[in-house]
């Protein structure tokens, strides 16, 4: 762990330069792995896996089931998920998640449970009855820790305020709520329209029935978000009191995702435009109570992720920030990653081919990674630099025993320009990030990215601003 915070300098004075925002925004990965979900390739198998579990050297693990059904399509969505109400298509999905649970849970023996996360699509389309009979399945094959963290995603369209106790009964202590925005225009535009009043009562009701944590997500950038509607919807969310709220930027790639295509692209907010509702943002939920977590996230002050920030033990997966530093992850169902030990390994994408591989082989996974040690030190160097805004040699040198001046001349060389920028701090014992170029970290961990130099990968990434 490190101690050394990162220097201290205004974040909002400095930080929106359009001279630096022109210059830096540009494509590039979130870094929820490194590497990212792109390198992994096909021939990764399940004996590679299995040796991943027996080397790893953690003991905690979190489990990440993907649910990807979801009632209506939104339009702005890049998640993986299909649409349908046919409850037997839901039915066949389960009794196979349950399989794999138990498949895999015989290779964790030696592990404790310590988060479980229910994603999607939609878990939320999934009854009380049939949450509870999953987490079933996980409490008896798996060894849970004490009062590990439960928690899901939740689509506030299609359920009753008692979802909530019910929730809580089962054993979710954390739930984390789609809004995305507020203005009744944005939400007919993207066609997720919903109550803001249901919400507030189902944060209330969350409380009230002792789910301890509670997030919020928004998105900037959406179509017909203009400064107003949006700080509106700022003002929603700060008023719903939640302990998180989660910020993330639209990213208009019809290519990639068709349903988008049905977006009025001449609403969509771009350059200057789309910064000024971030630069909102920002500003506000740091001035109404909120601290920063990373780059998107925002915490108040006595939530374990502020607390995890102030004590340098923030971790990050592809759920984003997490309070869990040396844990591994393990995804189940459809399209799922998986990070264990010196492995990145992803679960099939296609339904069909869910079940045929499962039914032939007993696991799901397409494609995977194995670390080189290459790998392994810019995970580390990029993990602390996203997480902590700071890098100490040393602890790397010690670590995996290099000098770490000579192994990264170059991209030392390339983290000049940060520094002439006023962005970073470079010296002989560490890198220092100031909290001023949070939004540029992506940026500067991107200079220790090996496989970024393929420039031609850059345009499967989101923009970073």
């Amino acid at each position: 762990m490190n101690s050394e915070p990162a220097p201290s300098q205004p974040l909002f004075n400095d930080v929106f330069d359009q001279d630096l925002i022109s210059k830096y925004d540009r494509t590039g990965p979130r870094y929820t792995s490194y590497p990212t979900a792109l390198e992994l390739k096909e021939g990764f198998d399940n004996e590679d896996f299995i040796s991943a579990v027996k080397a790893s050297p953690n003991q905690l693990l979190s489990i990440y089931i993907h649910l990807p059904f979801c009632h209506s399509l939104c339009y702005y969505c890049g998640c993986n998920k299909i649409v349908t109400r046919n409850q037997d298509k839901l039915h066949k999905y389960l009794d196979f998640l349950k399989q794999e649970i138990m498949q895999r849970a015989s290779l964790f023996k030696s592990f404790e449970v310590s988060q479980i996360h229910f994603g999607g699509g939609t878990p939320s389309f999934l009854s009380i009855e049939q949450l509870n009979d999953l987490l079933s399945y996980i409490e008896r094959y798996f060894t849970l820790a004490s009062n590990p963290e439960v928690s899901i995603e939740i689509d506030p369209r299609n359920i009753e305020l008692s979802y909530a106790d019910e929730l809580a009964k089962i054993g979710f202590n954390r739930i984390s709520i789609g809004v995305q925005d507020t203005n009744y225009e944005v939400q007919e535009t993207i066609n997720r329209v919903q109550s803001t009043q249901f919400i507030r009562d189902l944060v209330d009701r969350a409380k009230r029935s002792g789910i301890n944590s509670i997030n919020l997500d928004l998105v900037y950038g959406l179509p017909k978000q203009t400064p107003d509607t949006f700080q509106n919807t700022l003002n929603d969310a700060v008023n719903i009191n939640p302990d998180r709220i989660s910020l993330f930027s639209y990213a208009h790639m019809p290519s990639k995702f068709p349903a988008q295509r049905k977006l009025p692209e001449q609403f969509i907010p771009t350059g200057s435009s789309k910064l000024e509702l971030m630069k909102q943002a920002l500003s506000y939920f740091c001035a109404n109570g909120y601290e920063m977590i990373g780059m998107d996230h925002f915490a108040k002050p006595d939530d374990v992720l502020a607390k995890a920030k102030k004590n340098k033990t923030l971790g990050r997966n592809f759920q984003g920030y997490t309070v869990e530093e040396t844990t591994d992850l393990l995804g189940l169902g459809l399209t799922s990653i998986s990070t264990i030990g010196n492995t990145i390994s992803q679960n099939t994408k296609s339904l069909n081919t869910y079940y045929q591989q499962f039914n032939q082989k007993l696991h799901c996974i397409e494609k995977g990674l194995v670390l080189s040690s290459d790998d392994a030190i810019r995970r580390h160097v990029i993990k602390e630099l996203m997480c902590n805004l700071y890098l100490n040699k040393t602890e790397v040198e010690d670590t995996f025993e290099i000098d770490f001046d000579d192994y990264f001349a170059s991209e030392l060389g390339a983290l000049k320009e940060f520094v002439e920028d006023g962005l970073i701090e470079l010296n002989n014992q560490d890198i220092k990030v100031y909290e001023c170029a949070r939004l540029f970290i992506r940026n500067i961990c991107m200079c220790f990215d090996a496989y970024i130099k393929l420039k031609e990968r850059q345009q499967r990434f989101s923009r970073i601003i």
